[in-house]
């Protein structure tokens, strides 16, 4: 019954992002999860070398991005237009950054989407994750992406309980989530379109669009 919260056309606008193919024939966002590498290596042969440059194995930087020379990045890799990666920044592989996106000081990113204009500035830790358009991650807020007992993760949506059969699943952020600083989006969180989470929160299962989450108890609707 809730499970059409969750679905890939209530969660993103797909014009917001160089992706945009891996979804098609999806119906939630995990799903993708186990194909953005092999997606990045056969996008990124048929980006135009006019905007584009490779500089590594399957690495594929905009010329107009801006990339500290102390960034580490490991292929299959797209950064996108206008993209801005910070001091120090750990990108592992598996990564799409989308235009106007900001990876900032000791971030890390690993088998992640981050659409047009996502912000993950300070000391984030972003996993097998899906960010949408304009997301924002506040300092030091991260996505775990394992249980603690090494189990499948299982997207718990109110009474629904929906298996992803896979072990790794962090957090699909929906198009303008703003995430407080200091939070934990616990394996399999889902957030729905235009959300605030208050800082230090801890975050599992699924938060409606367009809410305000204070903490598990006292979760609003935006006026």
């Amino acid at each position: 019954m809730f499970e059409s919260s969750i679905r890939i056309r209530e969660l993103y606008s797909l014009e917001n992002t160089i992706a945009k193919d891996i979804f098609e024939g999806v119906e939630y966002p995990f799903e993708v999860l186990p194909k953005i590498g092999a997606f990045i290596t056969e996008l990124g042969k048929s980006l135009d070398p006019s905007k584009y440059e490779q500089r590594g194995e399957n690495i594929w930087i905009a010329k107009s991005a801006v990339v500290a020379q102390s960034a580490s990045i490991t292929g299959p890799c797209i950064i996108d237009e206008d993209a801005e990666i910070r001091h120090c920044a750990f990108i592992r592989g598996n990564a799409i950054v989308g235009k106007g996106a900001v990876v900032g000081n000791s971030t890390e990113l690993k088998n992640v989407i981050l659409f047009d204009k996502v912000q993950v500035p300070h000391y984030n830790y972003v996993g097998d994750s899906i960010l949408g358009y304009k997301a924002h991650m506040g300092a030091g807020s991260i996505t775990s992406n394992v249980k603690s007992d090494k189990s499948l993760v299982v997207i718990k949506v109110y009474a629904d309980h929906i298996p992803t059969g896979l072990k790794k699943v962090g957090a699909m952020l929906g198009d303008n989530v703003e995430v407080g600083c200091g939070s934990v989006l616990n394996p399999g969180t889902i957030i729905g379109k235009n959300t605030n989470i208050y800082p230090l929160s801890s975050v599992r299962g699924f938060v409606d669009c367009n809410s305000i989450y204070k903490n598990a108890g006292e979760i609003i609707v935006k006026n």
